[in-house]
């Protein structure tokens, strides 16, 4: 199996990862102090624990010698433990981060998110185009990733997700619009209808939808978009082809 490549275009990749993140630290700015302990629908974190995870993830598309840094512990945790690695380095981020208040987060999110997409733009093509160690497990296979996926679509689609976690955990709408959530949507719509290679026409609604016949049309699948994505990233139980998943 080749590993997989990011579908979007590179400018377009970084334009997208530039405006979530700012979404992002606008949205922590205005959370109050009570949200920040709101449950979200990843059972283990709160709003803060959530955001905590998030910063953990800016900082290490923001240096080099940071990313380093929380492979290698990330890596010795398992090693020493055992489980998965993404569990491993997402415990580490958000551990290290126990006793950071709400205000610190978002302000220290602020302040690294430009340097994560200058980090991110930084990344040479050689190491882009290179095949991650690890394997990942998505619909019960083991698949390769290149870094370039890695880079420039996950390194997106997580914080949009967790955009979306803690609006729905503190009872608001998040910030959607055509231009930004609308293009991420169709690269997911895209990928979801390669993963499962059925025809279909999927139709979704809100200001991140659209329509696409994949494959000539065949199954009709129609619902929100944001709540499209929690489904095929497995926050929603979803049946048929909808119970293909999508990595974010």
């Amino acid at each position: 199996m080749n590993p997989r490549k990011p579908a979007l275009p590179r400018p377009l990749a970084l334009r997208l990862a530039a405006t979530e993140y700012d979404r992002c630290a606008t949205m922590f700015s205005v959370l109050e102090p009570g949200q920040w302990t709101a449950a979200t629908d990843c059972p283990a974190w709160d709003v803060r624990q959530m955001a905590a995870h998030m910063l953990g993830m800016v900082e290490m598309a923001a240096s080099m010698r940071e990313n380093l840094r929380q492979q290698r512990l990330a890596r010795r945790a398992v090693d020493q433990a055992g489980g998965l690695y993404v569990d491993a380095l997402t415990q580490l981020q958000v551990g290290e981060r126990a006793d950071w208040a709400p205000d610190r987060i978002s302000a220290r999110f602020r302040a690294r998110a430009p340097k994560a997409v200058t980090g991110r733009r930084r990344a040479p093509s050689f190491v882009r185009h290179r095949a991650m160690p690890q394997l990942q497990d998505v619909n019960g296979a083991q698949e390769p990733w290149t870094f370039g996926y890695l880079i420039d679509i996950i390194l997106t689609r997580d914080p949009w997700m967790h955009r979306c976690d803690i609006a729905s955990a503190v009872g608001r709408e998040p910030v959607l619009t055509a231009e930004h959530d609308g293009v991420f949507v169709a690269d997911v719509a895209a990928e979801w209808a390669s993963r499962h290679g059925q025809p279909c026409t999927l139709t979704l609604t809100g200001p991140a939808g659209g329509s696409w016949r994949f494959a000539g049309g065949g199954e009709r699948v129609e619902l929100d978009a944001v709540e499209f994505c929690r489904t095929i990233s497995g926050r929603v139980l979803g049946e048929r082809l909808l119970a293909t998943r999508v990595p974010f």
